[in-house]
Protein backbone atom coordinates (compact mmCIF):
# COMPACT_ATOMS: atom_id res chain seq x y z
CA UNK A 1 0.00 0.00 0.00
CA UNK A 2 0.75 3.60 -1.00
CA UNK A 3 1.80 6.01 1.75
CA UNK A 4 0.13 9.53 1.32
CA UNK A 5 3.77 10.89 -0.15
CA UNK A 6 3.86 7.99 -2.81
CA UNK A 7 0.85 8.39 -3.99
CA UNK A 8 0.74 12.08 -4.59
CA UNK A 9 4.39 11.45 -6.46
CA UNK A 10 2.55 9.06 -8.28
CA UNK A 11 -0.20 11.02 -9.51
CA UNK A 12 2.18 14.11 -10.24
CA UNK A 13 4.97 11.45 -11.62
CA UNK A 14 2.35 10.08 -14.37
CA UNK A 15 1.13 13.69 -15.41
CA UNK A 16 4.28 15.06 -15.68
CA UNK A 17 5.90 11.56 -17.90
CA UNK A 18 2.82 11.26 -19.73
CA UNK A 19 3.90 14.80 -21.28
CA UNK A 20 6.99 14.24 -21.63
CA UNK A 21 6.49 11.48 -24.06
CA UNK A 22 3.71 13.54 -25.64
CA UNK A 23 6.22 16.07 -25.98
CA UNK A 24 8.70 12.75 -27.92
CA UNK A 25 5.48 11.86 -29.98
CA UNK A 26 3.85 14.83 -31.13
CA UNK A 27 6.07 15.74 -33.64
CA UNK A 28 5.14 12.44 -35.89
CA UNK A 29 1.79 14.38 -36.34
CA UNK A 30 -0.60 11.17 -35.53
CA UNK A 31 -2.34 12.75 -32.14
CA UNK A 32 -4.58 14.97 -34.38
CA UNK A 33 -5.53 17.31 -31.52
CA UNK A 34 -4.27 20.58 -29.73
CA UNK A 35 -1.90 19.46 -26.44
CA UNK A 36 -2.53 22.49 -23.70
CA UNK A 37 0.04 20.81 -21.24
CA UNK A 38 -0.11 20.79 -17.34
CA UNK A 39 3.91 20.35 -17.46
CA UNK A 40 4.92 22.68 -14.35
CA UNK A 41 0.67 22.79 -12.78
CA UNK A 42 0.99 19.23 -11.74
CA UNK A 43 0.75 19.54 -8.52
CA UNK A 44 -2.69 21.11 -8.08
CA UNK A 45 -4.63 18.52 -9.53
CA UNK A 46 -2.60 16.08 -8.29
CA UNK A 47 -3.12 17.40 -4.09
CA UNK A 48 -7.05 18.03 -4.86
CA UNK A 49 -7.74 15.41 -6.29
CA UNK A 50 -6.11 13.09 -3.93
CA UNK A 51 -8.17 14.98 -1.00
CA UNK A 52 -11.48 14.54 -2.78
CA UNK A 53 -13.56 10.80 -1.87
CA UNK A 54 -13.46 8.94 -5.04
CA UNK A 55 -17.38 9.30 -5.38
CA UNK A 56 -16.72 13.51 -5.95
CA UNK A 57 -16.94 14.85 -9.53
CA UNK A 58 -14.31 17.11 -11.46
CA UNK A 59 -14.88 19.02 -13.82
CA UNK A 60 -11.98 20.57 -15.93
CA UNK A 61 -10.59 22.72 -18.87
CA UNK A 62 -8.42 22.16 -21.70
CA UNK A 63 -5.25 21.92 -20.19
CA UNK A 64 -6.89 18.53 -17.66
CA UNK A 65 -4.34 16.43 -18.37
CA UNK A 66 -3.18 16.50 -14.77
CA UNK A 67 -6.72 16.70 -13.46
CA UNK A 68 -7.95 13.74 -16.08
CA UNK A 69 -4.98 11.49 -14.65
CA UNK A 70 -4.55 12.50 -11.27
CA UNK A 71 -8.59 11.52 -11.27
CA UNK A 72 -8.79 7.87 -13.14
CA UNK A 73 -5.16 6.61 -13.45
CA UNK A 74 -6.32 5.71 -16.95
CA UNK A 75 -3.16 6.21 -18.74
CA UNK A 76 -4.47 3.43 -21.77
CA UNK A 77 -7.65 5.47 -22.77
CA UNK A 78 -5.82 8.90 -22.03
CA UNK A 79 -3.54 8.37 -24.93
CA UNK A 80 -6.11 6.10 -27.44
CA UNK A 81 -8.12 9.28 -26.89
CA UNK A 82 -4.99 11.38 -27.87
CA UNK A 83 -4.50 9.47 -30.83
CA UNK A 84 -7.82 9.49 -31.92
CA UNK A 85 -8.79 6.08 -31.23
CA UNK A 86 -12.03 3.88 -30.83
CA UNK A 87 -10.86 2.98 -27.96
CA UNK A 88 -9.96 6.30 -26.34
CA UNK A 89 -12.33 7.86 -23.75
CA UNK A 90 -14.76 9.60 -26.36
CA UNK A 91 -13.59 7.30 -29.15
CA UNK A 92 -11.07 9.84 -30.64
CA UNK A 93 -13.32 12.51 -30.64
CA UNK A 94 -12.75 14.55 -27.57
CA UNK A 95 -8.89 14.87 -28.39
CA UNK A 96 -6.65 16.58 -25.51
CA UNK A 97 -9.12 20.00 -24.88
CA UNK A 98 -12.74 17.86 -23.90
CA UNK A 99 -11.10 14.42 -22.35
CA UNK A 100 -13.42 13.00 -19.67
CA UNK A 101 -14.52 9.98 -18.18
CA UNK A 102 -17.40 10.34 -16.05
CA UNK A 103 -17.56 6.60 -14.60
CA UNK A 104 -14.55 7.80 -12.83
CA UNK A 105 -15.97 10.98 -11.57
CA UNK A 106 -13.77 13.31 -14.15
CA UNK A 107 -17.12 15.02 -15.94
CA UNK A 108 -16.21 16.89 -18.49
CA UNK A 109 -13.40 19.18 -19.80
CA UNK A 110 -14.54 21.93 -21.53
CA UNK A 111 -12.30 24.35 -24.31
CA UNK A 112 -14.40 27.39 -23.58
CA UNK A 113 -12.96 29.67 -20.72
CA UNK A 114 -15.13 29.75 -17.74
CA UNK A 115 -17.75 27.03 -19.59
CA UNK A 116 -17.28 23.80 -16.78
CA UNK A 117 -17.55 26.55 -13.90
CA UNK A 118 -21.81 27.05 -14.13
CA UNK A 119 -21.79 23.21 -15.08
CA UNK A 120 -20.14 22.28 -11.85
CA UNK A 121 -22.32 24.53 -9.47
CA UNK A 122 -25.36 23.03 -11.41
CA UNK A 123 -24.24 19.45 -10.25
CA UNK A 124 -23.61 20.42 -6.75
CA UNK A 125 -27.14 21.78 -6.82
CA UNK A 126 -28.04 18.19 -7.97
CA UNK A 127 -26.15 16.69 -5.29
CA UNK A 128 -27.20 18.66 -2.64
CA UNK A 129 -31.15 18.35 -3.69
CA UNK A 130 -30.34 14.14 -3.94
CA UNK A 131 -28.42 14.61 -0.14
CA UNK A 132 -25.68 12.56 -1.87
CA UNK A 133 -22.76 13.77 0.12
CA UNK A 134 -20.66 14.57 -2.99
CA UNK A 135 -18.54 17.38 -3.60
CA UNK A 136 -18.42 19.05 -7.29
CA UNK A 137 -15.33 20.34 -7.67
CA UNK A 138 -14.32 22.69 -10.95
CA UNK A 139 -10.75 23.89 -11.98
CA UNK A 140 -9.99 27.10 -13.77
CA UNK A 141 -7.09 29.37 -14.34
CA UNK A 142 -7.03 32.90 -13.18
CA UNK A 143 -7.94 34.30 -17.13
CA UNK A 144 -11.35 32.81 -16.21
CA UNK A 145 -11.60 35.27 -13.37
CA UNK A 146 -12.27 37.21 -15.60
CA UNK A 147 -15.54 35.63 -16.84
CA UNK A 148 -18.74 36.96 -15.53
CA UNK A 149 -20.03 33.28 -15.41
CA UNK A 150 -17.66 32.49 -12.43
CA UNK A 151 -18.76 35.52 -10.65
CA UNK A 152 -21.96 34.33 -10.83
CA UNK A 153 -21.71 30.81 -10.25
CA UNK A 154 -19.57 31.61 -7.23
CA UNK A 155 -22.58 34.04 -6.20
CA UNK A 156 -25.07 31.49 -6.92
CA UNK A 157 -22.98 28.50 -4.69
CA UNK A 158 -22.87 30.81 -1.81
CA UNK A 159 -26.43 31.99 -1.57
CA UNK A 160 -28.03 28.71 -2.11
CA UNK A 161 -24.66 26.69 0.15
CA UNK A 162 -23.82 24.45 -2.53
CA UNK A 163 -21.19 21.78 -2.27
CA UNK A 164 -19.15 23.30 -4.64
CA UNK A 165 -15.21 23.60 -4.48
CA UNK A 166 -14.19 26.08 -7.24
CA UNK A 167 -10.08 25.50 -7.55
CA UNK A 168 -8.70 28.38 -9.27
CA UNK A 169 -4.96 27.10 -10.77
CA UNK A 170 -3.56 30.98 -11.06
CA UNK A 171 -0.24 30.85 -13.27
CA UNK A 172 -0.81 34.61 -13.88
CA UNK A 173 -1.51 34.02 -17.00
CA UNK A 174 -4.52 34.34 -19.78
CA UNK A 175 -2.69 33.04 -22.53
CA UNK A 176 0.23 35.78 -23.13
CA UNK A 177 -1.72 38.33 -20.92
CA UNK A 178 -0.20 38.79 -17.19
CA UNK A 179 -2.80 39.63 -14.31
CA UNK A 180 -1.95 43.12 -13.87
CA UNK A 181 -2.51 44.04 -17.22
CA UNK A 182 -6.20 42.33 -16.86
CA UNK A 183 -7.24 43.30 -13.37
CA UNK A 184 -7.83 46.05 -11.86
CA UNK A 185 -7.93 44.72 -8.43
CA UNK A 186 -4.81 43.59 -6.34
CA UNK A 187 -6.34 41.05 -4.07
CA UNK A 188 -8.28 37.82 -5.66
CA UNK A 189 -8.64 36.41 -1.95
CA UNK A 190 -10.03 40.18 -0.37
CA UNK A 191 -12.48 39.81 -2.63
CA UNK A 192 -13.69 36.29 -2.21
CA UNK A 193 -13.88 36.95 1.12
CA UNK A 194 -16.57 39.33 0.97
CA UNK A 195 -18.66 35.89 0.01
CA UNK A 196 -20.53 33.09 2.24
CA UNK A 197 -17.57 30.91 1.12
CA UNK A 198 -14.71 29.15 2.66
CA UNK A 199 -11.51 30.69 1.44
CA UNK A 200 -7.96 29.56 1.32
CA UNK A 201 -4.87 30.31 -0.94
CA UNK A 202 -1.32 29.19 -1.30
CA UNK A 203 1.67 30.00 -3.14
CA UNK A 204 4.06 27.12 -2.06
CA UNK A 205 4.40 23.87 -4.70
CA UNK A 206 4.93 21.62 -2.16
CA UNK A 207 2.16 19.07 -3.11
CA UNK A 208 1.63 18.08 0.48
CA UNK A 209 1.15 21.52 1.77
CA UNK A 210 -1.62 21.82 -0.78
CA UNK A 211 -3.30 18.68 -0.27
CA UNK A 212 -3.22 19.77 3.32
CA UNK A 213 -4.85 23.14 2.03
CA UNK A 214 -7.42 21.07 0.13
CA UNK A 215 -8.61 18.73 2.83
CA UNK A 216 -9.61 21.67 4.85
CA UNK A 217 -11.27 23.35 2.20
CA UNK A 218 -12.90 20.03 1.70
CA UNK A 219 -13.79 19.52 5.57
CA UNK A 220 -15.09 22.94 5.65
CA UNK A 221 -17.50 22.54 2.91
CA UNK A 222 -19.13 19.49 4.76
CA UNK A 223 -18.54 21.24 8.57
CA UNK A 224 -20.72 24.83 7.85
CA UNK A 225 -22.27 23.76 4.82
CA UNK A 226 -21.14 26.68 1.85
CA UNK A 227 -19.07 26.14 -0.66
CA UNK A 228 -15.13 26.72 -0.66
CA UNK A 229 -12.79 28.19 -3.06
CA UNK A 230 -8.91 27.63 -3.41
CA UNK A 231 -6.53 29.95 -4.84
CA UNK A 232 -3.45 28.07 -5.41
CA UNK A 233 -0.31 30.08 -7.49
CA UNK A 234 1.46 28.11 -10.26
CA UNK A 235 3.40 28.62 -12.80
CA UNK A 236 3.26 26.90 -16.80
CA UNK A 237 6.33 25.78 -18.37
CA UNK A 238 5.36 25.31 -21.69
CA UNK A 239 3.38 27.93 -24.40
CA UNK A 240 -0.13 28.41 -23.99
CA UNK A 241 -1.09 25.71 -26.63
CA UNK A 242 1.43 23.14 -28.24
CA UNK A 243 4.65 21.23 -26.99
CA UNK A 244 7.13 23.59 -26.84
CA UNK A 245 9.07 26.65 -24.72
CA UNK A 246 7.79 30.01 -25.80
CA UNK A 247 10.53 32.41 -24.23
CA UNK A 248 11.37 33.92 -27.21
CA UNK A 249 7.83 35.40 -27.56
CA UNK A 250 8.90 38.09 -24.99
CA UNK A 251 5.46 37.81 -22.88
CA UNK A 252 7.26 36.39 -19.96
CA UNK A 253 11.59 35.63 -19.18
CA UNK A 254 13.34 32.76 -18.89
CA UNK A 255 14.78 33.40 -15.22
CA UNK A 256 11.28 33.72 -14.10
CA UNK A 257 11.04 30.24 -15.46
CA UNK A 258 14.41 29.17 -14.06
CA UNK A 259 13.34 30.67 -10.44
CA UNK A 260 9.75 28.35 -10.44
CA UNK A 261 11.75 25.55 -11.75
CA UNK A 262 14.06 25.72 -8.55
CA UNK A 263 10.77 24.80 -6.76
CA UNK A 264 9.53 21.96 -8.79
CA UNK A 265 7.00 20.25 -7.41
CA UNK A 266 7.85 16.70 -8.80
CA UNK A 267 11.70 17.17 -8.21
CA UNK A 268 10.21 18.40 -4.09
CA UNK A 269 8.27 15.78 -3.89
CA UNK A 270 10.94 13.20 -4.93
CA UNK A 271 13.70 14.23 -2.59
CA UNK A 272 11.47 14.19 0.23
CA UNK A 273 10.61 10.33 -0.16
CA UNK A 274 14.36 9.55 -1.16
CA UNK A 275 14.91 11.46 2.41
CA UNK A 276 12.85 8.91 3.79
CA UNK A 277 14.79 6.29 3.00
CA UNK A 278 12.05 5.38 0.29
CA UNK A 279 14.59 5.59 -2.64
CA UNK A 280 13.95 2.42 -4.48
CA UNK A 281 10.19 2.05 -3.92
CA UNK A 282 9.92 5.27 -5.99
CA UNK A 283 12.75 4.14 -8.84
CA UNK A 284 10.14 0.88 -8.84
CA UNK A 285 7.07 3.05 -8.92
CA UNK A 286 8.75 5.45 -11.82
CA UNK A 287 9.91 2.26 -13.69
CA UNK A 288 6.10 0.77 -13.50
CA UNK A 289 5.01 3.83 -14.59
CA UNK A 290 6.91 4.80 -17.92
CA UNK A 291 6.06 0.60 -18.63
CA UNK A 292 2.19 1.39 -18.27
CA UNK A 293 2.69 4.60 -20.41
CA UNK A 294 5.17 3.01 -23.16
CA UNK A 295 2.36 0.31 -23.87
CA UNK A 296 -0.57 2.99 -23.65
CA UNK A 297 1.39 4.50 -26.69
CA UNK A 298 2.08 1.10 -28.59
CA UNK A 299 -1.86 0.28 -27.71
CA UNK A 300 -3.01 3.93 -29.02
CA UNK A 301 -0.82 3.18 -32.38
CA UNK A 302 -2.46 0.00 -32.90
CA UNK A 303 -5.99 0.63 -31.96
CA UNK A 304 -8.80 1.14 -34.72
CA UNK A 305 -9.97 4.16 -36.03
CA UNK A 306 -13.61 5.08 -35.48
CA UNK A 307 -15.91 4.22 -37.74
CA UNK A 308 -17.77 7.43 -39.94
CA UNK A 309 -21.17 6.52 -38.12
CA UNK A 310 -19.78 7.24 -34.74
CA UNK A 311 -19.74 11.02 -35.60
CA UNK A 312 -23.31 10.73 -35.47
CA UNK A 313 -23.66 9.21 -32.08
CA UNK A 314 -23.41 11.18 -29.00
CA UNK A 315 -25.13 14.41 -30.42
CA UNK A 316 -28.47 14.21 -28.59
CA UNK A 317 -28.86 12.05 -25.36
CA UNK A 318 -29.87 8.24 -26.01
CA UNK A 319 -30.77 5.30 -24.04
CA UNK A 320 -28.08 2.75 -22.94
Amino acid sequence: MKTLGLELYSKMYTARRSEQRIMEEYSKDEMKTPMHMSMGQEAIPAAVCQALHPDDQIYATYRSHAAFLSKTNDVERFFAELFGKETGTAQGKAGSMHIADHKKGHMCSSAIVASCVPVAVGASFAQKKQKSGRIACVFFGDGAVDEGSVWESLNVACAMRLPTLFVCEDNNLAVHTASYVRQGYKSLSAILRAFECNVFESASTDVEILYNTAKEAISSIKLNSRPSFLHFKCYRYLEHVGVNEDFNVGYRSKEEYEEWRKQDSLDMQRKRLLDEGLGDIVKNLETEINIRIDLSIGKARQAACPEIKSLYKGVYYEEN
